[in-house]
C-alpha cells in the first residue's frame, strides 16, 4: 500500500503528540501506520524541533518529520512551547493542548509514557496531555470558550524507550505484522536520517517489536497503556491473550 493511501474511512480520530521529532514514529509508529491504513486518520503534533539534540538542525528534523508523517498516511504540525530540554509543567501548556484536542476531536489520543527514567521531555509532555485531556471536556474554560468541548474515548501512553515501559499497567498489544505496516513503519523511521545514521534506532525499536510479538504469538507487536480501563460490551471482543509461554 502507498503511503497515504487508505481503506473506507473509518469514524473516529487519532490524535499523537510527540515531544521531539521521531518520537511518535519511535514509539508507536507501527500502530499510527497500520490505524491509518484502515481508514483511521491520524494526527500527529510535535512540541518541538529537536533543537537540543546531538544530531541534526532544526531545518532538517523538521523536514525528516514531514517526510516520516507521509508514510505513515498522516499529517503533522510542529509547535513550540518551551523548547527541546525545556518542557516544563505548565497550566498553560496543558490548556494549549486541550485546544489541540478541541480542534481535531479524536477518540483516541496517545502520549508519551509518565515514567520518570526517560528524557524529561517524555514524562512531561505525558502528563501534560493527561491534564488536557481533563481540561477538553470542561465547558466552562475561558481559554477554550471559542471551541466545543470534547471527550476522547481512550487515552493511550506509549513508551520511546525500554525504560519507559509503566510497570503497573499491564499493556494493550497490537499486532504490526502485516508487511505493508512494517514497511511503511521501517521507511518512516529511517526518514529520521540525520538520528539513525548516529544510533541503533532502528534495530533498538525493530528488535522491541518482536518480542513483544513472540510473546504474543504473532510477528511484531508494539506495546501501548491505557490510561483508564478499556470498557467492551461483549467477551467476544477478548478474543486473544498474550500469554505463549
Amino acid at each position: 500500500m502507498k503511503p497515504g493511501l487508505k481503506s473506507k474511512r473509518v469514524s473516529g480520530g487519532i490524535l499523537a503528540f510527540g515531544a521531539h521529532p521521531d518520537d511518535l514514529e519511535f514509539g508507536c509508529g507501527g500502530v499510527l501506520a497500520a490505524e491509518s491504513a484502515r481508514g483511521r486518520s491520524v494526527q500527529l503534533v510535535v512540541c518541538s524541533q529537536g533543537e537540543a539534540g546531538t544530531y541534526g538542525t532544526p531545518r532538517i528534523r523538521t523536514a525528516e518529520t514531514k517526510k516520516a508523517a507521509a508514510q505513515l498516511g498522516a499529517q503533522v504540525e510542529l509547535i513550540r512551547l518551551d523548547g527541546d530540554a525545556h518542557l516544563e509543567i505548565k497550566a498553560a501548556h496543558a490548556i494549549k493542548l486541550a485546544a489541540y484536542i478541541r480542534r481535531f476531536r479524536p477518540e483516541i489520543l496517545l502520549a508519551p509514557s509518565v515514567v520518570e527514567n526517560q528524557h524529561p521531555d517524555h514524562w512531561r509532555l505525558g502528563k501534560l496531555v493527561r491534564d488536557a485531556a481533563r481540561l477538553a471536556r470542561y465547558g466552562g474554560l475561558k481559554e477554550l470558550k471559542a471551541q466545543s468541548p470534547h471527550a476522547v474515548a481512550q487515552l493511550l501512553f506509549y513508551a520511546v524507550t525500554p525504560e519507559a515501559e509503566p510497570k503497573d499497567i499491564s499493556p494493550l498489544l497490537y499486532d504490526i505484522s502485516a508487511p505493508e505496516t512494517m514497511s511503511h513503519w521501517r521507511a518512516a523511521m529511517l526518514a529520521h536520517a540525520s538520528q539513525v545514521a548516529a544510533q541503533k534506532y532502528v534495530e533498538l525499536q525493530i528488535t522491541r517489536a518482536r518480542l513483544l510479538g513472540v510473546r504474543a504469538g504473532v510477528e511484531y507487536a508494539q506495546a501501548l497503556f491505557p490510561n483508564d480501563p478499556i470498557v467492551v460490551n461483549q467477551l467476544a471482543q477478548l478474543n486473544r491473550l498474550a500469554r505463549q509461554f
